[in-house]
């Protein structure tokens, strides 16, 4: 039997979200890129208005995500049409991901054939959303730190002087990028374990029913 992935799993504002982070991870990383090593010359300005753009863009879409887990609901289990109640819930401890992390860990290792019960979310994808969270968060503070017009900011300042300086926090905020990268390419292979319906249902919208 496939999976199923329906609507009432993933309401349309969360799929507009994830769209725009998904943009915004590409341009923040192109423009990082550059930044960094600025093959082609003359584009310097530009990289770095765009990277402060896509940076302020993520950061407000963090934030609205985050008021819509409250406001928003869906259901709570995988492959159901049933509202269940704010989607914050998917992000909490739920009954049916207790004792499942390891299970988990060997189903998607291969070491286990049968797909662990579970609710909408996996343990695993839990961790990974939340960490995350952190990685933009200090993703942000370091690049704050580093930008002109708040880096002399007492609360980025302060974490500059206890780093070393700006190189360091330079150094710190370039292996964040590495880590939110890594985090993104795992969230990918989570999300898309059981192949292309997945993807249909976050950059399309379509349903996939399930086969029997």
């Amino acid at each position: 039997m496939s999976h199923a992935f329906y609507r009432e799993e993933h309401p349309l504002v969360f799929v507009f979200t994830h769209w725009i982070n998904l943009l915004s991870m590409i341009f923040l990383t192109l423009s990082g890129f550059y930044i960094h090593f600025p093959i082609v010359p003359g584009l310097m300005g530009v990289a770095r208005g765009a990277h402060f753009f896509w940076m302020f863009v993520v950061l407000i879409n963090l934030v609205v995500r985050i008021v819509l887990a409250f406001i928003v609901k869906d259901a709570n289990q995988q492959a159901s049409r049933v509202i269940a109640g704010a989607d914050i819930k998917n992000f909490l401890p739920q009954k049916e991901n207790r004792h499942q992390l390891w299970p988990t860990v060997k189903y998607y290792l291969f070491l286990k054939k049968e797909h662990p019960i579970q609710a909408k979310y996996n343990p695993l994808q839990k961790v990974s959303y939340a960490a995350t969270v952190l990685l933009t968060l200090l993703a942000a503070y370091t690049g704050f730190s580093l930008w002109g017009p708040t880096m002399d900011w007492s609360l980025f300042h302060a974490g500059t002087e206890a780093v070393g300086g700006l190189m360091s926090m330079r150094i710190i905020h370039y292996f964040v990028m590495w880590t939110v990268l890594i985090f993104a390419g795992v969230h990918a292979y989570l999300a898309s374990i059981f192949g292309t319906p997945a993807l249909k249902i976050m950059f399309a919208w379509k349903e996939t029913p399930a086969e029997h």
